[in-house]
């Protein structure tokens, strides 16, 4: 299952980038036995402001894709449940699973809507840069979790 992370805006050269570029690639090395991956992180720009063009930038990423937007009202899963959902997925057939992660504005309506699941990073408000981090590196720690490696410690 190919898993995809895709954001509104372009980070370039930051620390941020190459730390989320790293973990999809080390998700892909090790999902790649178990039916995860590739992991891939996607950047999109609107062509105007506002979050309905970002919808639209977004939008043509989810054809046949499982959608999860990336939302403060989203589900807060620990590690081993964000495990155990991606294998789910797989395991259901979903060959593509998108994560959303909206602009700084948040993500529009349309695409809350059209977004099976909603994924919450918690309470607080976390920079666009570091939520794109924060999920390359718990897909990876998702990916180790079902492949039984000890990166994750609970």
């Amino acid at each position: 299952m190919k898993i995809t992370l895709l954001a509104v805006g372009k980070l370039g050269r930051t620390a941020e980038q190459a730390l989320a570029t790293a973990y999809a690639e080390r998700a892909t090395g090790v999902g790649r036995s178990l039916g995860l991956g590739p992991v891939e992180v996607v950047e999109v720009e609107a062509r105007k402001p506002g979050k309905q063009a970002e919808a639209e930038a977004l939008s043509p990423h989810f054809a046949d894709a499982h959608v999860i937007a990336c939302d403060e009202h989203g589900k807060g899963l620990t590690s081993r449940e964000l495990a155990n959902r991606l294998a789910q997925l797989r395991d259901q057939g979903a060959r593509h699973t998108v994560f959303v992660i909206g602009g700084a504005d948040g993500l529009d309506s349309s695409v809350i809507r059209s977004a099976r699941e909603r994924l919450a990073f918690g309470p607080q408000t976390w920079p666009h840069a570091l939520v794109r981090l924060m999920l390359a590196e718990q897909v990876y720690r998702a990916a180790t979790i079902l492949a039984g490696q000890p990166y994750h410690r609970e």
